[in-house]
């Protein structure tokens, strides 16, 4: 009896030790799945967003960050278009932001009914998808000029003519950007034309004088900077953040926006309807409208922000850089991108023969 007694009784502590081992399973996994929930999948240009804010964002809200890069637009649509579903937040330009609304690919954040929304600037809501800010947050903007080698070049270049001739004199070479719309955009610009134009003899235009520049140009790239830095090329197309060289050599280096015009370009920060962590990339949605932020930001970044009171947060270099914080009369000599819709074929033709011409 005894026996059988104990034999029940080990039967029944064992069912109590493997119900009990269940649960601590079972809690093992919950909490595992929870850990895996506190994550923001960042999916951003490369280097365009200073390491210290994504720290900072981990250290308040113990949330951990994962960041992967591209390099264009088009590259980031691609990657989203063809069923990359880990990601939870992306920095589209803002004519890259209406094609990716068209498309339904962005979830609606409400960004504008949170206080901090108020430190934006109004005349940065440039998406015509999104004129009140109800979907992505405003998140940088600058110029696309002339980064330049003046001990190479021998002086301070206004513009692309000043530029091209000075090459041509000297022997020297040059890089533009590899990316069709911002090569395409200043022979359009130097041709008096729009750069959101479709019109087949404008662009077959703006190909030609590009083409025309080719023996001077070194290389279609982005990764021009070091190359000026060096003294390689006496010059490269690129965007404002390469003011951060600038700073840093003085003597040697000065990045200018043409005085025929240039390109502006914006980007947002806008949370994909396929976000795993929808309310975390809603959580650094709000946290990146804090002035502070932005500046910690930009004073990496050497971009502008849309987020005013953030401005007088930066160090004075920045504050006071006219090529940073444009004036108001070269404001309007810049042009942002638009989405094109079908027009963009035209583009496509037209940037074939500028790649392939000899």
């Amino acid at each position: 009896m005894t026996k059988t007694i104990d034999a029940a009784a080990r039967g029944r502590t064992k069912r109590r030790a493997w119900c009990a081992g269940l649960a601590l399973s079972m809690a093992a996994l919950l909490a595992a799945g929870s850990a895996r929930a506190e994550e923001l999948n960042v999916y951003n240009w490369g280097e365009y967003i200073n390491p210290a804010v994504l720290k900072k964002f981990e250290e308040e809200t113990k949330i951990k960050v994962n960041l992967s890069t591209y390099s264009s637009n088009e590259e980031m649509l691609a990657k989203i278009q063809g069923g990359a579903t880990g990601y939870d937040i992306v920095f589209p330009s803002v004519h890259m932001q209406d094609i990716m609304d068209k498309l339904g690919l962005l979830e609606k954040t409400d960004i504008d009914t949170y206080e901090g929304f108020k430190n934006i600037e109004p005349s940065f809501l440039r998406a015509k998808s999104d004129p009140k800010g109800e979907y992505c947050l405003p998140y940088a903007f600058g110029s696309v000029g002339i980064l330049y080698n003046r001990k190479v070049l021998g002086k301070d270049v206004t513009g692309w003519k000043d530029l091209l001739a000075t090459v041509k004199a000297k022997g020297l070479k040059f890089t533009l950007l590899d990316d069709m719309r911002e090569v395409l955009a200043v022979g359009l610009i130097l041709n008096g034309h729009k750069v959101n134009s479709t019109d087949p003899a404008e662009l077959q235009q703006a190909a030609e004088t590009v083409i025309a520049m080719k023996p001077q140009v070194a290389a279609f790239t982005y990764d021009a900077r070091p190359m000026v830095g060096a003294g390689d090329v006496a010059a490269a197309h690129f965007f404002i953040g390469a003011m951060i060289d600038v700073f840093g050599n003085p003597k040697d280096l000065g990045f200018v926006i043409p005085e025929e015009g240039a390109t502006m370009y914006q980007e947002d920060i806008c949370v994909l309807k396929s976000a795993p962590n929808k309310q975390n990339a809603i959580k650094f949605l709000q946290f990146y409208t804090r002035p502070e932020i932005a500046a910690l930001n930009v004073s990496q970044q050497t971009n502008g922000t849309p987020n005013l009171p953030a401005r007088q947060l930066t160090p004075d270099n920045i504050k006071n850089s006219k090529e940073i914080n444009p004036p108001q009369e070269t404001m309007q000599r810049l042009q942002i991108f638009q989405d094109l819709g079908p027009g963009i074929r035209q583009l496509d033709r037209v940037w074939t023969k500028v790649k392939t011409a000899q």
